[in-house]
């Protein structure tokens, strides 16, 4: 089973120069808890993006079509059927978490998104390509607690192909 797995901005933003545009807690602690003990899968400029740091407890898979690239403790896969391949063998959930490229190659193939959506407009250079939503079915969403340290209205979405 394959899920998408982002946050977004109201204009679709997902990164500006590698980065997220934002700074929003409770997000990355919803991240940790989906996808620890799981195999998330990335592109090379995500993962460079987040300083070469391999995630603890995940399998990390980095999509590249660079064949010398190589870095302990990742799994690096040159195609989409690769990775594919590899998630029809798990029995657990394998997670893309970006960047755009990536999203565009895999959201035709995947079960489920999980959405964060962020109530604010950032300034990025990176979206989330366009989704047919007529193809999904919103099945929950739960707002997030806007506080001293989560400064920006948000909530968890939820969505299964219909």
């Amino acid at each position: 089973m394959l899920i998408a797995l982002w946050a977004q901005d109201k204009n679709g933003v997902i990164g500006k120069d590698n980065q997220l545009p934002w700074y929003l807690p409770a997000d990355l602690k919803f991240f940790k808890e989906t996808t620890i003990g799981k195999t998330v899968v990335m592109g090379r400029k995500t993962f460079e993006g987040m300083g070469k740091r391999i995630l603890p407890n995940r399998q990390t898979i980095v999509l590249t079509r660079d064949t010398n690239y190589s870095h302990e403790g990742i799994l690096v896969m040159h195609t989409m059927d690769e990775v594919l391949d590899y998630a029809k063998e798990q029995d657990q959930p394998v997670y893309i978490i970006g960047g755009a490229l990536v999203f565009e190659e895999y959201l035709p193939h995947c079960d489920q998104l999980l959405r964060t959506m962020i109530d604010h407009e950032f300034a990025g250079d990176v979206f989330i390509p366009t989704i047919d939503w007529a193809q999904w079915e919103l099945v929950s969403s739960t707002e997030g607690i806007v506080d001293d340290k989560n400064k920006y209205p948000h909530r968890f979405e939820t969505y299964e192909r219909k």
